[in-house]
């Protein structure tokens, strides 16, 4: 998210609320509605100006289901059973439903239907970018035709952000802290992150440590480089750097949350910014399937 906001005052940028894929977790209406409008309400409160950006949602461009079949036929099987966050899901326990199998070749539409250059992603989500890349490959060489740009990953300094458990942070986990949630809540399992068991005198190692991890994505450069040194110097406990991240996380997030609050209160302005949204991505999207359809023969009444 955080790459997304920056990038609006460089970029031409599309930002998509995933609904489609989310179907592959997610199979209660209401919830997936309150979600959609929790994570345009999470864009907003952080600073996405939707004068700056495109913020829309997935399903607002029916187009991308269409581009995602089209793909699917000039797709190995093997590209997708090589994807590496399938494997990963599906040992977690979630259903290996054709959606969650497929869920890369959808992604790939997301991306190819916009004409994106750079796609900003966790280090976890390159290899889908490079499948992205592998599906135009494919129907340029199949069609012989030039018809989607060749999209490169974009990765921020901390490419992961680890949860409490030290495994990649994710909702579906059980192992993320909430951007929006009280100071209360939120300290608490800051508090509770995982750590090793180094003697406070002795020193440790802030590479490898969940607290500097998210420490270093809020504090400043300077403050960072000091608390890498005080890790390094030793005489720190862990509950230091866990105090000074809960201060941290409640300065950054605590305005955001009150305008969070303020938008909740009047969704009608969020449905209207995501429909205006939906309705330029849409526009793009449209001009884009006109020429996949083109170059591979599909004809439809107009």
């Amino acid at each position: 998210m955080r790459q997304h906001i920056e990038g609006q005052d460089t970029f031409e940028s599309f930002i998509f609320i995933a609904n489609y894929h989310a179907l592959t977790t997610i199979q209660d209406a209401p919830l997936l509605r309150q979600l959609t409008l929790d994570v345009a309400l999470d864009y907003l409160a952080l600073g996405l100006d939707p004068n700056r950006a495109t913020l829309f949602r997935q399903s607002d461009v029916p187009e991308v289901c269409e581009l995602s079949w089209i793909l699917s036929t000039v797709t190995g099987k093997g590209l997708l059973e090589r994807a590496v966050s399938y494997k990963d899901k599906t040992a977690k326990g979630l259903s290996a439903s054709m959606g969650l199998f497929s869920y890369p070749v959808l992604q790939a539409a997301d991306i190819l239907i916009y004409r994106s250059h750079l796609v900003p992603v966790g280090k976890d989500q390159v290899q889908h970018i490079e499948m992205t890349a592998d599906m135009a490959a494919s129907f340029h060489a199949a069609y012989n035709c030039e018809v989607f740009v060749i999209p490169q990953a974009k990765l921020n300094e901390a490419a992961i952000v680890p949860g409490v458990d030290g495994e990649k942070m994710s909702k579906s986990y059980g192992n993320s802290i909430d951007l929006f949630e009280d100071a209360k809540s939120a300290k608490k399992k800051i508090m509770g992150i995982k750590t090793d068991s180094t003697p406070m005198e002795q020193p440790k190692n802030p590479d490898t440590c969940n607290v500097f991890a998210l420490l270093r994505l809020l504090a400043s450069a300077e403050e960072t480089a000091q608390w890498a040194g005080r890790y390094r110097a030793g005489g720190m406990g862990y509950g230091d750097a866990k105090k000074r991240l809960a201060e941290l996380f409640e300065e950054k997030f605590g305005p955001a949350r009150e305008k969070r609050a303020a938008l909740a209160a009047d969704p009608g302005y969020v449905v209207d910014v995501l429909r205006e949204g939906g309705r330029k991505a849409r526009a793009v999207a449209q001009g884009v399937m006109e020429d996949v359809r083109g170059a591979c023969g599909i004809v439809k009444a107009k």
